[in-house]
């Protein structure tokens, strides 16, 4: 039977890849593909947290923006890692007394 503290960590390290893989990614979209953006546009769109630097036209379409799915993804992904973190933590103290 695979051993749960390490299950737990597992856990960690995958929601701490999808996270950082994640805040990367959006990163470089922003600032390193859409760099020059505020160059061209007269109204822009900030937001660091998922990083975002986007373009609003006066007809409200936007462009360099982050799909409508990355911060969720963000936000789920940075919680699930601190609460895997907290139990990993906690179970490692709690095998460790026993």
């Amino acid at each position: 039977m695979p051993d749960r503290q390490n299950q737990m960590w597992g856990l960690f390290v995958a929601s701490l890849s999808v996270f950082l893989t994640n805040w990367f990614m959006s990163w470089g979209k922003a600032y390193v593909i859409n760099d020059d953006l505020p160059n061209f546009c007269g109204d822009v769109r900030r937001r660091l947290f998922p990083p975002e630097v986007a373009c609003v036209a006066e007809n409200g379409t936007v462009t360099g923006g982050n799909a409508w799915w990355v911060a969720p993804v963000f936000f789920t992904s940075g919680a699930l890692t601190l609460m895997f973190a907290v139990l990993a933590l906690r179970r490692a103290a709690v095998s460790r007394k026993a």
